[in-house]
């Protein structure tokens, strides 16, 4: 028996009646009723009534105090019953109170309430912001969701391997957290944005499944799918692997996660497959949110003869929409606006009767064969109404996925009861650098071109793929992945393309490169974002309400006041001086 508490405050039921008990945890709310005082004592596990007879038990309490409190647990009277609660049948009628902590300060808010309160408060106050119970319950939910997954890894024969947080720099698209080093002048440590290297090393040396809870750290701005600072990523790995076998494990651990911690329906494996292309053409983004049925469709064959003059010499796309004949006019009216906010000079759309008429700004510019055709497309299609959508190539895709998006939200055909996930594969290998006009890697840069060295030496760069893949959920990038680059041959050719030679290689990742010289395995592996997979579960909105101890969107802890300047002794240490 712990000298503060026999039992905690979520576990006592009506079978502990009559029953000794003394009970630990912080004073939630005081309520007094003119020489009887109810407390609800609150710990991790719960929320148990205490009443109180002698006040002087309690003189001088205040809210958030930590007490402990012991007496005879007894039955609530039937009026006072509190269905809400899994201990209402319950209260301890206490005759000993010790004030363990007190607390001696004004709350900046009020705990039941906190989500509400700015965000910078809270971040200042954590400790107390994390007694709130929804928060309180999302990292209990987080714990539960790593550990099950650990062991769902366990059950497909990887094991857990840590690899160093102080490493070297290397490109891997984000700028490092540069470590100095006390004892090398003037050279710095890294730490890792991801355990890229190392996992690729472990698969040389002789590990054939490797995985580890990964924490990543990455000096990028704020982005709404990304906590600024650091993340974590269930890191995986296999050797003798192809893009189908990390599929596979990928889709029963996902699977099984989202099924164990959701009551949605969740997509079965195998989960849908969609090529970059396809994905970019059907949906306007790589990250679809498969949850919404609209799909858009190239139309600009279908323009290449029709005199309107927006659409004259550039790609068009629809999106063929039910239900919308019914729809006011300041429906549509809103959605040129939102069109006009995302910066596209309009929206076009037509809308077909029950009588086949065609009505909407732009049908008179299309000739009568023109007006049957698309009467027989919008008929053939189940749909009533086709929003039109063009611009330049480069960004036309990206304005007709947002435009499918605010017409799924806007006429509710978001399936809110479900978790939609598929694989998007074929990424680009190289792409053009918009400032320096260089090709340069699109995505992981040691990732396997498609046909291996014959493509890198007779294709276009620009047409080349990678053996790339992401996990997408309900429009949520889960996770990127690829089968690895295991040959110094293409290693060497691919980063050439890229404006690498042989030197810059054998310097910046002499480790890897060196050890495909002694005969690496084929691999492959990915690395789906704990703190995401988190934050769709437990149906939160923002990163940080499923992070301990987040950073705000300008990467400061507030609680630890991080970054913060050191002494001069300290910068003298690690040999830097301040300009």
């Amino acid at each position: 028996m712990s000298v503060y508490r026999t039992n905690n405050c979520g576990e006592l039921r009506s079978d502990s009646i009559g029953k000794t008990v003394k009970l630990s945890g912080w004073v939630d709310a005081v309520r007094d009723h003119g020489g009887i005082v109810f407390i609800d004592l609150r710990d991790h596990y719960g929320i148990t009534q205490i009443v109180i007879q002698d006040e002087n038990l309690i003189k001088g309490l205040t809210r958030e105090s930590v007490i402990s409190a012991g007496g005879l647990l007894r039955g609530r009277s039937a009026d006072t019953v509190n269905s809400k609660l899994p201990t209402g049948e319950i209260e301890l009628a206490a005759d000993s109170v010790t004030i363990l902590g007190a607390a001696t300060k004004l709350l900046p808010f009020e705990i039941s309430e906190s989500t509400k309160a700015r965000e910078e408060l809270r971040l200042k106050y954590r400790f107390l912001d994390l007694r709130n119970e929804q928060l309180h319950q999302n990292i209990v939910t987080r714990s539960a969701i790593i550990s099950f997954i650990r062991k769902r890894m366990e059950q497909f024969g990887f094991i857990e391997i840590q690899t160093p947080i102080l490493t070297s720099s290397s490109p891997e698209g984000a700028r490092d957290y540069l470590v100095p080093s006390r004892k090398h002048h003037g050279m710095f440590y890294a730490l890792p944005q991801a355990p890229q290297i190392f996992k690729q090393l472990l698969m040389v040396s002789g590990f054939d499944r490797y995985f580890q809870i990964a924490p990543c750290f990455r000096d990028e701005d704020s982005r709404a799918d990304r906590s600024p600072g650091e993340f974590y990523q269930l890191d995986f790995e296999m050797a003798f692997a192809e893009q189908e076998d990390v599929f596979e494990v990928a889709e029963q651990v996902m699977f099984d996660t989202f099924s164990a911690f959701s009551d949605k329906r969740i997509s079965p494996p195998p989960f849908r497959r969609l090529t970059f292309a396809e994905s970019m053409l059907k949906y306007g983004t790589d990250k679809p949110d498969l949850r919404n049925p609209l799909v858009i469709t190239d139309m600009t064959e279908f323009f290449s003869d029709v005199d309107f003059p927006p659409f004259n010499n550039k790609p068009v796309r629809g999106i063929t929409v039910n239900d919308c004949l019914g729809k006011s006019r300041s429906f549509f009216d809103r959605m040129v606006e939102f069109a006009q906010s995302i910066g596209m000079k309009g929206l076009g759309y037509i809308s077909a009767d029950v009588d086949k008429e065609l009505k909407g700004p732009i049908v008179k510019y299309l000739p009568e064969e023109k007006q049957t055709e698309l009467i027989s497309l919008v008929k053939n299609s189940g749909a009533d109404t086709i929003f039109f959508i063009s611009d330049l190539p480069k960004l036309i895709d990206g304005l007709a996925g947002q435009i499918r998006t605010e017409l799924g939200q806007r006429l509710e055909l978001i399936d809110e009861t479900s978790f939609e996930l598929c694989f998007i594969t074929d990424f680009m290998m190289y792409g053009i650098n918009e400032e320096t006009g260089a090709l340069e890697f699109t995505h992981n840069p040691f990732s396997m071109p498609q046909g291996g060295l014959d493509a890198l030496n007779t294709q276009d760069p620009l047409e080349i793929k990678a053996h790339q893949y992401d996990i997408v959920c309900n429009g949520v990038e889960l996770s990127s992945g690829a089968v690895r680059n295991h040959r110094p041959d293409i290693m060497i050719k691919a980063f050439e393309l890229a404006g690498y030679t042989k030197e810059d290689i054998e310097t910046r990742f002499s480790s890897l490169f060196n050890a495909f010289h002694y005969g690496a395995p084929p691999h492959a592996g990915m690395a789906p974002g704990i703190d995401r997979i988190v934050r769709l579960l437990t149906g939160e909105e923002n990163l940080r309400e499923v992070i301990a101890f987040p950073m705000n969107s300008s990467a400061q802890d507030l609680l630890l006041g991080a970054p913060s300047a050191v002494t001069e002794q300290q910068l003298r240490e690690v040999h830097i001086r301040i300009r």
